[in-house]
């Protein structure tokens, strides 16, 4: 006996709605964790870069630990200052710490692969990792004489982990993440253009590099300048416009990219020992959080912006459904 249209009705449309119902959870899930991959990535390499940095060279914290403090502190554990400070490379208490804090760094970007969203002692280590970037950022503002811009641009990397974090814990798309990776955006773009546009002193290797790289001159590398500093605060600004957010992440991703490779091109050379990639590769490496975590808005806006148009379509055919579903009820009724 052949079934009547309503009949046929109940028995699709359940399944059809389970499906389709299953098919959004399973693209939203693979969505979050490709946003979440992309911060991943970010604070692995940031980490990364920073512990080849911490075991080439040594880390900033010089400027914090060669005071009057510091001697008084030696003086009331009792341990004179040569055996703190040590008399060579290598020896002393503060020379061996200083060089343990290499594997704190090594440690944090092994985390960086493995944290899942139940690993909660690893999440909590992360965050100890942000910590580590605070205190590293601080010492270079302090090194820096003191200028915000420099402890302000380094709020990318700083939060790298902690955005990790929160994608996994509380999701990629989640508000909170979403305004942490703006907020990381803006300190970084804005204390760079704090420096582009000569509000404090330009540091001299900005000009440098813009001449090695660009093969200009330095009045026309000033003038580039102070352009991008312009267009580092417009980032900032058209970030928080909705119609706008999404082409300054792009170029904010583009110009990330292109100033953190500006160390490598600008330093090596074939001339040097391993071209030079010792040296000036890894500051490419650890700045990854500056065009990382703008991808990651661009591919979060684009997703979210599709999915509009998307969904208006699905609601359009929910009435030409239901009209179906009364027209058959109607001919049951009839007949």
């Amino acid at each position: 006996m052949k079934a009547s249209p309503s009949e046929s009705a109940a028995k699709t449309s359940p399944d059809s709605g389970v499906d389709r119902s299953s098919d959004a959870s399973g693209e939203e899930a693979r969505q979050d964790r490709g946003l979440a991959t992309i911060l991943r990535v970010a604070a692995f390499l940031c980490f990364a870069g920073w512990t080849w940095g911490h075991y080439y060279w040594e880390g900033p914290y010089g400027v914090l630990l060669w005071q009057d403090a510091t001697y008084r502190f030696a003086e009331w554990l009792g341990v004179s200052w040569d055996e703190f400070v040590g008399t060579g490379a290598d020896d002393g208490w503060l020379q061996i710490w200083l060089s343990r804090i290499t594997w704190l760094y090594l440690g944090c970007a092994v985390l960086t692969l493995t944290v899942r969203r139940r690993s909660t002692f690893q999440m909590a280590a992360l965050i100890g990792g942000s910590g580590l970037l605070a205190v590293l950022s601080y010492a270079k503002y302090v090194g820096a004489q003191r200028q915000f811009p420099m402890f302000l641009e380094h709020g990318g990397q700083m939060l790298a982990p902690i955005l990790l974090v929160l994608a996994l814990k509380l999701g990629a798309r989640h508000r909170v993440t979403v305004v942490t990776a703006m907020v990381a955006l803006v300190a970084t773009f804005a204390g760079h253009g704090c420096y582009a546009i000569g509000w404090w002193p330009t540091p001299p290797f900005f000009y440098g590099m813009i001449s090695v790289s660009l093969g200009v001159e330095y009045e026309t590398a000033r003038g580039l300048l102070r352009t991008f500093g312009v267009l580092d605060f417009a980032v900032c600004a058209a970030i928080f416009v909705p119609p706008l957010r999404r082409w300054a992440a792009g170029y904010a991703t583009l110009w990330g990219f292109l100033t953190s490779a500006a160390r490598p091109v600008a330093g090596m050379s074939m001339s040097l020992n391993y071209w030079g990639a010792d040296q000036f590769l890894h500051e490419a490496v650890l700045r990854a959080p500056h065009f990382l975590i703008p991808l990651y808005l661009v591919v979060l806006w684009h997703r979210r912006e599709s999915s509009v148009p998307a969904k208006a379509t699905e609601a359009a055919k929910q009435p030409a459904a239901s009209s179906a579903e009364n027209a058959a009820l109607a001919i049951e009724l009839t007949s």
